[in-house]
């Protein structure tokens, strides 16, 4: 007889429960001792840990490295080093005919009016091989400042992009294509230096007056650095000369390259067969190195002018002035177009070439 009481007063106080909260008053206090996941505008908010929200900024921070098809980690920078040293050691190498006529016009341009009269009286005086006087240190020195132009380039691009952001990145990609090449070609000159003021004194000095060789002429460079400012006596004048130079050959080339992909190759750049790209990236080049030759051309014939015998403890400001203004900007001119345009066309294509190789992809697009 319990049994059955018991079960009906248990059925019966579980229906009344159940009424009772639908009633508004038990409904409110039910409901407000239950446990809210809702927040309100007097809730203390839920505070997480110092490591939950450091992962959850890194994970929102946009990296410029990790943006592209192929991520530019460190090995990536690495391999471009290597493409830039190929690309500026082997070309500045190989045009070093033209590049002892033009510093000969530049120092003496009495004696050496023009390109070909220059280059046959070099031969003449001098015989054949004369022409390649320099070829040593301007590979050494060019190679080490291709690694650190083309390699930090790139590096400092995807920085200076990281620090803008995304969408500023895009935005002001002109402004970063120049300060990256700046900042890179900065480095490149410390580096470059030495080498090209060997270069430049064994290329302008009279017959018999320097050593032709690398290693005596590095020591009677050593031997007068009081006279000739070695290593790193014209490294001011190169980064008046290289650093517009290598602004002026990184913007106008990726602005090239991004017109050519908009307006003439409108097809998605992976469509166009490697030999495609490359040509562009050749033609893109030429017409950004005839703009460089124009830019950096007076401060290019003060360091030529630096390495003459005559102007031995002068000032550049005091060379300059005795030299001329129009024949800073005009002497030598036309074969710096020449050679700057071949050359840059070319450091361009095997740089892009090497990329290529090395299953990296061409530089630029739209």
């Amino acid at each position: 007889m319990i049994d059955p009481l018991v079960s009906r007063v248990i059925g019966v106080c579980s229906n009344q429960a159940e009424s009772s909260i639908k009633h508004p008053v038990l409904s409110w206090y039910s409901n407000a001792h239950k446990v809210s996941t809702v927040s309100t505008p007097f809730a203390e908010p839920m505070k997480q840990s110092p490591s939950v929200v450091a992962a959850s900024a890194t994970e929102e921070k946009w990296d410029s490295r990790y943006s592209h098809a192929i991520p530019h980690t460190n090995t990536y920078y690495l391999k471009c080093m290597v493409g830039g040293i190929l690309s500026c050691g082997l070309t500045h190498a190989a045009v070093t005919p033209l590049d002892v006529t033009k510093c000969n016009m530049q120092v003496n341009p009495g004696k050496y009016p023009g390109l070909l009269s220059g280059l046959r009286t070099i031969v003449a005086e001098e015989g054949a091989s004369a022409v390649m006087k320099g070829a040593l240190p301007t590979l050494i020195g060019y190679s080490l400042q291709g690694l650190f132009k083309f390699g930090l380039y790139e590096f400092f691009k995807d920085y200076y992009s990281t620090m803008a952001g995304e969408e500023n990145s895009q935005k002001y990609r002109g402004l970063i294509w120049l300060a990256g090449s700046a900042s890179a070609e900065f480095f490149a000159d410390i580096a470059l230096c030495p080498m090209e003021m060997v270069k430049v004194k064994i290329q302008t000095s009279p017959p018999g007056t320097w050593p032709l060789g690398l290693a005596p002429a590095i020591k009677k460079m050593m031997e007068h650095r009081a006279e000739t400012r070695y290593p790193f006596g014209s490294v001011v004048p190169l980064w008046s000369r290289q650093i517009p130079y290598t602004m002026a050959k990184f913007f106008f080339f990726e602005k090239v390259v991004s017109v050519f992909y908009t307006y003439v190759f409108t097809e998605p750049k992976s469509s166009y067969s490697k030999n495609t790209q490359l040509g562009i990236t050749f033609a893109s080049g030429y017409i950004a190195g005839v703009v460089c030759a124009i830019v950096s051309h007076p401060a290019d014939t003060l360091v030529s002018l630096l390495g003459k015998a005559e102007n031995k403890g002068k000032g550049m400001g005091e060379i300059a002035r005795a030299f001329g203004t129009r024949n800073l900007f005009t002497k030598g001119l036309g074969v710096r177009i020449i050679m700057i345009g071949t050359l840059t066309g070319l450091q361009w294509w095997i740089y892009d070439s090497f990329k290529s190789a090395m299953g990296m992809g061409t530089t630029g697009g739209k």
